[in-house]
């Protein structure tokens, strides 16, 4: 089956470490992950990695994509250089098309108004109250949060992040979601055995 590709929002002080669980196995399970930048030019993240990113956010369209990840980054709290990216964010969810934010990607959101009418999670309620935003009342305590097609996450939560984009997108289901999500996040040998059996 030909898949949608999977868009990855990538620039400078992206936090590297957030999406990894995510982009691998959707990756295995058949999806292209494509690097999207404010241009075409070098990003480094965090951890000192530079990316060259495989298309410009302007010529990114949600009718040709399955997904638009938003990672954190130093950037989305110092200034407005990321807002292109929450813009973009706006456009996927008016199609339809599922955007997952994580750590300072909710912020971002935030600040767009996105997450006003929809429940939601980050780091902390304060780190999200700081921006304005008026959805403090739809803030859930949790390590991750899915509602319609949108996910979001705090920081220290990259595998439950992974998790809720797989159920969205219908990449493992069920026993083997939740096995899947045993294994990575609490170390569970009994989750692996569940993950053989179901051929993943």
């Amino acid at each position: 089956m030909t898949r949608k590709p999977v868009y990855l929002a990538v620039y400078n002080t992206l936090a590297d470490w957030e999406t990894g669980h995510t982009t691998a196995y959707l990756a295995r399970a058949g999806y292209e992950i494509r690097t999207v930048g404010p241009s075409l030019d070098p990003v480094t993240s965090i951890g000192g990695l530079t990316v060259r990113p495989d298309i410009a956010l302007d010529d990114v369209r949600p009718e040709d994509a399955a997904l638009l990840i938003l990672p954190g980054a130093d950037l989305w709290d110092t200034g407005t250089e990321l807002a292109p990216f929450a813009r973009k964010a706006r456009e996927f969810l008016a199609a339809d098309v599922p955007v997952a934010a994580i750590c300072g990607g909710t912020a971002g959101l935030a600040r767009e108004g996105l997450l006003d009418d929809r429940a939601h999670t980050s780091a902390v309620s304060f780190y999200l109250a700081a921006t304005g935003y008026g959805g403090g009342e739809r803030y859930v305590d949790a390590d991750a949060v899915t509602d319609g097609k949108l996910v979001t996450a705090g920081p220290t939560e990259p595998v439950a992040f992974a998790r809720e984009v797989f159920g969205l997108l219908g990449v493992y289901e069920g026993q083997v979601l939740d096995a899947w999500y045993r294994l990575f996040h609490d170390s569970d040998p009994e989750a692996y055995a569940v993950l053989e059996a179901a051929g993943q």
